[in-house]
Protein backbone atom coordinates (compact mmCIF):
# COMPACT_ATOMS: atom_id res chain seq x y z
CA UNK A 1 0.00 0.00 0.00
CA UNK A 2 2.84 2.46 0.82
CA UNK A 3 4.48 1.60 -2.29
CA UNK A 4 1.75 2.67 -4.15
CA UNK A 5 1.56 5.71 -2.17
CA UNK A 6 4.87 6.80 -3.28
CA UNK A 7 4.45 5.49 -6.46
CA UNK A 8 1.55 8.21 -7.17
CA UNK A 9 3.28 10.91 -5.20
CA UNK A 10 6.71 10.04 -7.51
CA UNK A 11 4.56 10.46 -10.49
CA UNK A 12 3.62 14.11 -9.71
CA UNK A 13 7.24 15.61 -9.99
CA UNK A 14 7.72 12.98 -13.69
CA UNK A 15 7.94 14.82 -17.16
CA UNK A 16 4.67 14.96 -18.45
CA UNK A 17 2.94 16.44 -15.34
CA UNK A 18 2.95 19.55 -13.36
CA UNK A 19 2.96 21.30 -17.04
CA UNK A 20 6.28 19.79 -17.21
CA UNK A 21 8.00 18.87 -20.99
CA UNK A 22 6.13 15.46 -22.24
CA UNK A 23 9.51 14.71 -23.92
CA UNK A 24 10.93 11.32 -23.20
CA UNK A 25 14.18 11.55 -21.03
CA UNK A 26 16.12 7.86 -20.74
CA UNK A 27 19.28 9.49 -18.81
CA UNK A 28 16.08 11.03 -16.32
CA UNK A 29 14.11 7.85 -16.42
CA UNK A 30 17.45 5.59 -15.40
CA UNK A 31 17.37 8.23 -12.44
CA UNK A 32 13.84 7.89 -11.18
CA UNK A 33 15.08 3.93 -11.02
CA UNK A 34 18.07 4.86 -9.24
CA UNK A 35 15.79 7.34 -6.62
CA UNK A 36 13.25 4.78 -6.56
CA UNK A 37 15.16 1.75 -5.57
CA UNK A 38 17.31 4.24 -3.33
CA UNK A 39 13.36 5.41 -1.79
CA UNK A 40 12.37 1.24 -1.05
CA UNK A 41 15.70 1.03 0.67
CA UNK A 42 15.29 4.27 2.80
CA UNK A 43 11.88 2.54 3.41
CA UNK A 44 13.03 -0.28 4.39
CA UNK A 45 15.61 0.62 6.74
CA UNK A 46 14.08 2.60 8.24
CA UNK A 47 11.96 -0.05 8.95
CA UNK A 48 14.10 -2.64 10.03
CA UNK A 49 16.03 -0.50 12.35
CA UNK A 50 12.79 0.55 14.48
CA UNK A 51 12.09 -3.30 14.79
CA UNK A 52 16.21 -3.44 15.64
CA UNK A 53 15.42 -0.79 18.41
CA UNK A 54 12.84 -2.73 20.21
CA UNK A 55 15.00 -6.36 19.57
CA UNK A 56 18.06 -5.13 21.26
CA UNK A 57 16.01 -3.51 24.25
CA UNK A 58 14.24 -6.61 24.45
CA UNK A 59 17.71 -8.41 24.46
CA UNK A 60 19.50 -6.08 26.99
CA UNK A 61 22.87 -5.75 27.68
CA UNK A 62 24.93 -4.35 25.37
CA UNK A 63 22.27 -4.21 23.42
CA UNK A 64 20.45 -1.63 24.82
CA UNK A 65 23.38 0.29 25.41
CA UNK A 66 22.42 4.25 25.01
CA UNK A 67 24.87 4.38 22.09
CA UNK A 68 23.81 1.67 20.22
CA UNK A 69 20.43 2.97 20.56
CA UNK A 70 20.97 6.48 19.33
CA UNK A 71 22.45 5.00 16.12
CA UNK A 72 20.17 2.91 15.48
CA UNK A 73 17.41 5.66 15.77
CA UNK A 74 19.53 8.15 14.27
CA UNK A 75 19.88 5.69 11.45
CA UNK A 76 16.08 5.13 11.11
CA UNK A 77 15.61 9.14 11.33
CA UNK A 78 17.92 10.21 8.37
CA UNK A 79 16.48 7.33 6.04
CA UNK A 80 13.25 8.60 6.54
CA UNK A 81 14.50 12.19 5.99
CA UNK A 82 15.97 10.99 2.82
CA UNK A 83 12.88 9.23 1.62
CA UNK A 84 11.17 12.16 2.17
CA UNK A 85 13.64 14.44 0.38
CA UNK A 86 13.60 12.08 -2.80
CA UNK A 87 9.67 11.73 -2.88
CA UNK A 88 8.95 15.27 -3.15
CA UNK A 89 11.94 15.90 -5.63
CA UNK A 90 13.50 17.92 -3.18
CA UNK A 91 17.07 18.97 -5.32
CA UNK A 92 18.54 19.18 -1.41
CA UNK A 93 18.19 14.92 -1.76
CA UNK A 94 22.05 14.75 -2.03
CA UNK A 95 22.31 16.28 0.81
CA UNK A 96 20.47 14.01 3.30
CA UNK A 97 21.40 11.13 0.92
CA UNK A 98 25.09 11.89 1.76
CA UNK A 99 24.66 11.86 5.37
CA UNK A 100 22.25 8.68 5.48
CA UNK A 101 25.00 7.19 3.79
CA UNK A 102 27.54 7.65 6.01
CA UNK A 103 25.28 7.06 9.38
CA UNK A 104 24.30 4.20 7.47
CA UNK A 105 27.11 2.40 7.25
CA UNK A 106 27.87 3.58 10.93
CA UNK A 107 25.01 1.66 11.89
CA UNK A 108 25.89 -1.14 9.88
CA UNK A 109 29.20 -1.83 11.25
CA UNK A 110 28.05 -1.15 15.25
CA UNK A 111 25.11 -3.95 14.44
CA UNK A 112 27.53 -6.25 12.84
CA UNK A 113 29.99 -6.16 15.90
CA UNK A 114 27.42 -7.38 18.68
CA UNK A 115 25.68 -9.65 16.18
CA UNK A 116 26.83 -12.75 17.31
CA UNK A 117 24.94 -14.62 14.49
CA UNK A 118 21.53 -13.21 16.13
CA UNK A 119 19.16 -12.75 12.46
CA UNK A 120 18.16 -9.51 13.35
CA UNK A 121 20.57 -8.02 13.92
CA UNK A 122 22.41 -9.72 10.12
CA UNK A 123 19.24 -8.13 8.64
CA UNK A 124 19.93 -5.06 9.99
CA UNK A 125 23.65 -4.83 8.87
CA UNK A 126 22.75 -6.26 5.02
CA UNK A 127 19.88 -3.38 4.68
CA UNK A 128 22.09 -0.56 6.12
CA UNK A 129 24.89 -1.37 4.30
CA UNK A 130 21.96 -1.87 0.88
CA UNK A 131 20.85 1.96 1.73
CA UNK A 132 24.17 3.51 2.62
CA UNK A 133 24.85 1.97 -1.12
CA UNK A 134 22.26 3.58 -2.97
CA UNK A 135 22.32 6.30 -0.62
CA UNK A 136 25.77 6.95 -1.74
CA UNK A 137 25.30 6.63 -5.32
CA UNK A 138 22.49 9.86 -4.92
CA UNK A 139 24.98 11.93 -3.37
CA UNK A 140 27.26 11.79 -6.00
Amino acid sequence: MLRNIWCGIRNLFRPGMLGASSLPNPEGDAMAVSMDECIRNCTECHIICLKTVTHCLGFGGKHADQAHIRMLLDCAQICATSADFMTRGSPLHQLTCGACAEICQQCADDCERMAEGDQQMLQCVEMCRRCAASCRDMAA
